[in-house]
């Protein structure tokens, strides 16, 4: 009798810690990265005195915005299963455009609706290339990318364009309300809104139906097409408003501003839990995977470490970053000690066995 106690008494244990590993592997995946900011925040505190520096600070966030605001557009149209590799060279263009507007004597914000119009319809076409002409969406986005590249070159007429509009550059750089400069608070606005429309609305929902599987969403009657055309639209149109940031803080609209961003955010996307095949993750998540990645490039500048490294560490992070996310690799980690704890478990009941024969 006591050995049919003491078995149950292992297996309800073996129970309870099953359950917690569950519980846990849903639980991490979407909050581990708090934990992995504040362990490099530490760390950086450690390795140069100037990392918690206010100027550090506002510059880290200042450039995270950026790269949060392609993240967020990324974010939608990666849980459809999508990519959208002209998010930079839209950016670019959006500079370059706002500050043209403001050359040829539009106001502040007549030249930021435009050139948010602008951006939008860059981002609907590539919808349209993808739903309507069923183009996969690496290359018509990576068609995108080479145009826009091209026509914010032409316009720009080879010279950087520069912007002295004070209300401009008030509007999306230095202006500050209690304390918190607009870049912030329009990331933080955009994080929000996104947050709550993918896990509360039926839009959201859809999206991730959509980047589950794509043809059951379709025969279950779901506007398919509607909603990728508004996904892309959604990306190109965040790209415009990250390029109004990027331009007020460097107060000029050139061509060569944002290469490379496009791969920034969808690596912080898929840092953040994201699955590149849809279906997976979330905003919150994806900008505070911006805020990883770009709070290592900081205390990899300020110690010094040059480019060709930094690229390595960064490269490593990401893999890691992925395989405990959106890999799998937490649950495989979880079932490897379950499977270690088994078998130690068997081991000391055989040896119990033969003890008592």
């Amino acid at each position: 009798m006591a050995s049919v106690a003491t078995n149950e008494t292992q297996r309800r244990k073996a129970e309870a810690r099953s359950r917690l590993g569950l519980a846990l592997a849903r639980f991490l995946p979407k909050t581990y990265l708090f934990f992995v900011l504040l362990a490099i925040i530490i760390v950086g505190s450690f390795v140069s005195p100037n990392f918690l520096s206010v100027r550090n600070a506002g510059n880290v966030i200042s450039f995270s915005s950026i790269i949060a605001l392609l993240a967020v557009g990324q974010f939608y149209v990666i849980l459809t299963g999508g990519i959208d590799l002209s998010v930079g060279a839209v950016l670019a263009f959006s500079t370059v455009l706002a500050a043209l507007s403001l050359r040829a004597g539009f106001g502040a914000v007549p030249a930021s609706i435009v050139t948010l119009a602008a951006c939008a319809v860059v981002g609907l076409l590539n919808g349209l290339l993808v739903v309507g002409l069923r183009i996969p969406p690496f290359i018509a986005t990576l068609a995108m990318m080479s145009a826009m590249q091209g026509f914010s070159y032409i316009i720009q007429s080879s010279s950087l364009i520069g912007i002295d509009n004070d209300l401009f550059i008030n509007m999306f750089s230095d202006a500050k309300i209690a304390g918190v400069t607009t870049p912030t608070l329009i990331f933080v606005a955009v994080t929000i809104v996104a947050a709550f429309s993918s896990r509360y609305t039926t839009f959201g929902r859809r999206l991730y139906a959509i980047g589950g599987n794509r043809e059951a969403a379709r025969l279950s009657g779901l506007p398919v097409s509607r909603d990728l055309l508004i996904t892309y639209t959604l990306s190109g149109l965040l790209a415009g408003l990250a390029g109004l940031l990027a331009a007020a803080q460097l107060m000029q609209g050139s061509s060569l501003i944002g290469r490379g961003y496009e791969l920034d955010a969808i690596a912080a996307v898929v840092v953040g839990g994201a699955s590149l095949v849809g279906g997976t993750g979330d905003p919150l998540s994806s900008v505070i995977g911006v805020f990883v990645l770009a709070t290592i490039e900081n205390i990899m500048n300020l110690v010094g470490i040059s480019s060709e490294p930094q690229l390595l560490i960064k490269g490593a992070v990401i893999i890691a970053a992925v395989f405990l996310s959106s890999a799998g690799g937490l649950e495989r980690i979880s079932a490897a000690v379950a499977r270690g704890r088994r078998r130690r478990e068997a081991k000391a009941g055989q040896a119990g066995a033969t003890d008592a024969a």
